[in-house]
């Protein structure tokens, strides 16, 4: 007899068989139960944390109905639907299946402009949405912080609002009709319809009159209970909207009011008809700035009386968060400090409308009673700022939406975070309420962030708690129940705008016994079986299921049993806080190009984030000293590692689940800066690769990257006998099946070398050089070399030496030295700490002439200002090496006459995120010499050094490329095209069949065209 299973793993056994199942019927999606790809889920941007069995991702409504159907026949089978993974609360958390639609189901499938309704699949995101939406002149209305990774099914799950909500409601007043489907595979189509409709559907004996009957009579029967018992407020959430689901007069029913709300409770959302508004076509935003955030509260409804679309307010701690943020330079010049006076508060009041006349006249009368103010030094008003321009706005919402993430970014283990941040008041009580929240707060000595949409009554209040520290998880607890029942003071609630999620254990006394019994009754309508991400807002009547609460399993009470001293060595990845803008649909933005091209949420800065931590965690509970393994003070013997790394397919080791993930990233860097708190993939990743082959070998492409640097110059002594056998097919098969390299790169010819000799450019020599008077250092440049352009592109420099002399510079190039950046890539540890502390002496020795350094390739040369000062400290010295437009920008350069199309620049990503300035300054150079130069948004070329080049990685590659650099490139002719990134210009030569110039390159033709004129 085979030994009884125990209750975990009958539960595994019974999943495993359900899923089975699902594609035996035909399932055409995929299903992941890699521990990994739970894991990427386990988590939203909550502080809690659950690992579901599997995750599935179904492609159509069929599929959707299938999970369901299937799912019959498996009682104890439980779901979760997913959208973006955005919730706050925890509301898309299981144990059990969490089914994934924004993977497939994210088509915006038919418009009507004329109606004035859009029709989507639920995995649809908002700015997705509004992107197709715009050529009509339409837009849906709801906005969120989130809007560009938020799905429409999650925004329909929550009813979100964000700004603008006075005005344009909440997303459970732009939906006409949902399609959704039923835990037992049911479809249900719900539209606004007659009572007489509704009651006549309710007589049918099927599940769908069930449903009908007992919304009808819990809704209907209980008027006055409902009326009564739901404050008056505009961001009113219940989780089911037992008052509008009728209408005032209740001649009128819909059942899509139910589902919205319901966070998943009660059905999958399939597709959406949703109503459409108007664009308008003017728009001003007045930026208001106070002496203090109480000031600013107490003056909003003054704003809000003055018939303002929306009012939205930040403290302090969140602007001066901004301000240390990239996205600062954005919006400097727009919210600009007052002379003499501190920015304690910030109101951003917006007015729309069609008629430009009138918002003139709204922004004279307010600019007059603001000025009126400042003169009298009444309402705590000190200065303010008029903005028309639409982009200009848009950049201020940027900042303000960050807001959410740059909170996280707190120093030290005591982060903001979230769990009574949305509540709701009245907005005439909100001053009270923040001052009263704010001495509790205070009480306890905790730092918090504050910020949302006082026209609403909603803010958004994140104390700074460690989850590690289970004090500290027990005063969050606290804090949330004093919360509860100072919102019931002012007569708001703790869910404004987030929804319910782990905080529905406060249901039952917000509702009553009578009403909650309703919800309850509802609940076992539509999901009897309790299948519908149990636990959440209610359950099933005759259910002993429990709640989810408060003090359920968190993040942290994993993140607490890794070591602090490994914590601490992490931290980048310990940060991770889930804020999700890795996740940003749009393809023209620059994190995270992996993410983008698989819509697979492991290969995101989040998802390597959760990867490193849960990794840490397991090594840590195997004992495994992660510090001594870093410092290679513990080692394997080469016959272990070879032996271990034969038996890698059966060696149960979630090690290699993490190299997977790690090995999809491109190291572009964006999410160093573009992260809100600035995940640093590259940098964890290296590291885990260092540890990672301490135990298991490496390939030979890894060995050949990492000496690229040390082979280049002796390759570069023969390069036309290299160059015979790079063009080989033969040579091309090998380098393809036995070491996983494609397209390499062809040496230069002429090489530097020779181009030096012939050019006759000045030697280098140190002692010479020190003997200059201060006049000549002032007029000489020294280049500093990197593989990429000496030795495959050579003739850059070439062209730059020359621009350099016809700007009136000795250039003199400094002999090569590598950087590194190739071994750090690969996670040569060792081997990067070493080049590094080389050529840091080399470059320091030469700084110390006061000559300028000047580096071409921004990859290498953000190395030494980033990598070298992580892994040398203050050995790495005070040495500089300027790119290109940082040189020319301190020149005083010549204006010509040029007469040809505009330029187009195509700059490198790690070098626009890293240096968020640099493409304005590569246009102001050209308009100094009177060339005109667009600045093209775009994302990652794909190509990111050697990723572009492996094998395993080209289709990838080509894919990241055609998602936004292939359409870029067909809108110029391929003289106008500039790109700063030698990979960039690598990629676009590979698949457009020329290579574009470097800013540099036009820079030359220009000023020599000119000269022969």
């Amino acid at each position: 007899m085979l030994p009884a299973l125990d209750s975990h793993a009958a539960l595994e056994h019974n999943y495993r068989a359900y899923l089975d199942a699902l594609l035996e019927h035909g399932f055409s999606g995929e299903i992941e139960s890699a521990y990994s790809s739970r894991l990427a889920v386990a988590t939203d941007n909550s502080i809690y944390q659950r690992l579901p069995q599997a995750v599935v991702f179904p492609k159509s409504i069929e599929d959707l109905s299938l999970v369901g159907r299937v799912s019959v026949d498996f009682p104890d089978v439980k779901f979760s639907p997913r959208g973006g993974g955005t919730g706050t609360n925890g509301q898309s958390l299981t144990s059990g299946v969490v089914v994934d639609v924004s993977r497939h189901m994210n088509g915006v499938l038919e418009i009507n402009p004329e109606e004035g309704w859009v029709r989507v699949q639920a995995g649809v995101v908002k700015d997705q949405l509004n992107d197709a939406l715009r050529p009509h002149g339409f837009f849906f209305a709801p906005d969120l912080s989130t809007s560009n990774r938020a799905t429409i099914g999650g925004m329909i799950n929550t009813d979100a609002s964000g700004q603008g909500s006075l005005v344009y409601g909440k997303t459970s007043d732009h939906v006409l009709g949902l399609k959704s489907v039923l835990a037992d595979g049911t479809i249900l189509n719900t539209e606004k319809t007659s009572i007489e409709q509704a009651e006549s559907h309710a007589t049918q004996p099927n599940t769908v009159g069930r449903i009908m009957s007992q919304v009808i009579s819990s809704c209907r029967d209980n008027r006055q209970r409902i009326l009564e018992t739901f404050p008056r407020l505009n961001r009113f959430l219940t989780g089911y909207d037992l008052e509008n689901v009728f209408n005032q007069t209740l001649t009128e029913f819909d059942l899509s009011r139910i589902i919205t709300g319901s966070e998943g409770s009660l059905a999958f959302v399939a597709e959406a008809k949703l109503n459409v508004t108007p664009i308008a076509k003017h728009k001003a935003l007045v930026n208001i700035k106070y002496d203090s955030f109480e000031s600013a509260l107490r003056h909003a409804p003054h704003m809000v009386a003055a018939n303002a679309t929306s009012v939205e307010t930040v403290d302090s701690k969140v602007l001066n968060l901004a301000r240390e943020d990239i996205i600062w330079h954005s919006v400097s010049g727009l919210i600009e400090d007052v002379p003499g006076k501190d920015m304690l508060g910030l109101n951003m009041v917006e007015y729309n409308s069609n008629d430009q006349q009138g918002i003139e006249s709204k922004i004279a009368a307010l600019s007059e009673q603001l000025d009126a103010f400042i003169q009298k030094q009444e309402h705590g008003v000190i200065g303010y700022q008029v903005t028309f321009d639409t982009q200009d706005i848009s950049k201020i919402y940027a900042m303000r939406k960050k807001a959410v993430g740059l909170l996280g970014k707190a120093k030290g283990w005591q982060k903001p975070i979230a769990f009574a941040e949305d509540t709701a008041v009245p907005p005439e009580n909100l001053a009270d309420f923040i001052l009263e929240f704010r001495a509790l707060l205070d009480e306890k000595g905790l730092a918090y962030g504050m910020f949302g949409h006082v026209d609403a009554g909603v803010l958004h209040v994140r104390p700074a708690l460690d989850m590690c520290d289970l004090d500290q998880q027990q005063m969050m607890q606290d804090i949330s129940d004093q919360v509860v029942a100072l919102v019931a003071k002012y007569g708001g609630l703790m869910w404004g705008e987030h929804g319910k999620g782990y905080r529905s254990e406060y249901g039952p006394a917000f509702f009553g016994d009578v009403l909650f019994t309703e919800l309850r009754k509802i609940k076992t309508a539509f999901d009897p079986l309790n299948k519908m991400n149990p636990g959440k807002i209610c359950t099933p009547l005759d259910s002993d299921a429990s709640l989810v609460r408060v003090s359920d399993l968190k993040r942290g009470d994993f993140d607490r049993q890794i070591p602090i001293e490994v914590r601490n060595s992490f931290e980048p990845a310990m940060s991770c806080n889930g804020n999700g803008l890795c996740f940003n649909y749009d393809s023209k933005s620059i994190m995270c190009p992996s993410s983008k091209i698989t819509r697979d949420r492991r290969h995101s800065p989040k998802g390597r984030a959760g990867m490193v931590r849960e990794w840490l965690r397991l090594l840590s509970k195997q004992n495994v000293d992660i510090q001594a393994l870093e410092k290679q003070e513990e080692t394997y013997s080469w016959f272990e590692r070879l032996r271990f790394t034969l038996q890698v397919k059966d060696t149960p080791d979630f090690s290699h689940e993490v190299k997977e993930v790690m090995d999809q990233c491109l190291a572009c860097k964006a999410c160093a800066t573009q992260c809100p708190v600035n995940v640093d993939v590259p940098g964890f990743r290296a590291r885990f690769l260092n540890i990672y082959h301490q135990r298991y070998m490496r390939p030979m492409k890894d060995h050949l990257v990492a000496n690229i640097e040390v082979m280049a110059p002796y390759l570069a002594k023969m390069p036309k006998l290299v160059n015979f056998f790079l063009k080989q097919n033969w040579v091309s098969t090998i380098l393809r099946k036995h070491i996983g390299y494609v397209d390499s790169p062809l040496l230069s010819i002429p090489t530097l070398d020779e181009r030096m000799d012939s050019h006759g450019a000045s030697k280098f020599d140190l002692h010479a050089l020190g003997k200059l008077d201060e006049l000549q250092k002032r007029k000489t440049v020294l280049i500093v070399q990197d593989p990429f352009t000496s030795f495959y592109e050579a003739e850059l420099i070439e062209n730059f030496i020359q621009l350099a002399e016809k700007l009136g510079y000795s250039p003199v190039l400094l002999p090569f030295k590598p950087n590194g950046k190739p071994q750090h890539v690969k996670g040569f540890l060792q081997e990067f700490a070493k080049t590094a502390n080389d050529t840091a002496q080399f470059l320091n020795q030469v700084s110390k002439l006061d000559i300028p350094m000047v580096g071409l390739d921004a990859s290498l040369v953000l190395c030494y200002r980033d990598e070298y000062t992580k892994t040398l400290g203050s050995k790495r010295g005070e040495f500089n090496v300027l790119l290109a437009h940082e040189w020319l920008e301190t020149l005083s350069l010549p204006t010509v006459n040029f007469s040809g199309k505009p330029f187009a620049l195509f700059a490198h990503c790690t070098e626009k995120t890293a240096l968020p300035t640099s493409e304005k300054a590569w246009q102001s150079i050209f308009t100094d010499i009177g060339a005109p130069l667009d600045i093209v948004s775009l994302g990652c070329c794909g190509m990111a050094g050697t990723f572009g080049h492996e094998a395993k990685h080209l289709k990838a590659s080509k894919g990241i490329y055609d998602l936004s650099w292939q359409n870029a490139v067909g809108q110029y002719n391929a003289t106008q095209i500039l790109a700063t990134g030698y990979s960039c210009r690598s990629q676009v030569q590979r698949f457009e069949q020329f290579k574009p110039k470097h800013p540099i390159q036009a820079m030359l033709a220009i000023l020599s065209n000119d000269k022969k004129n």
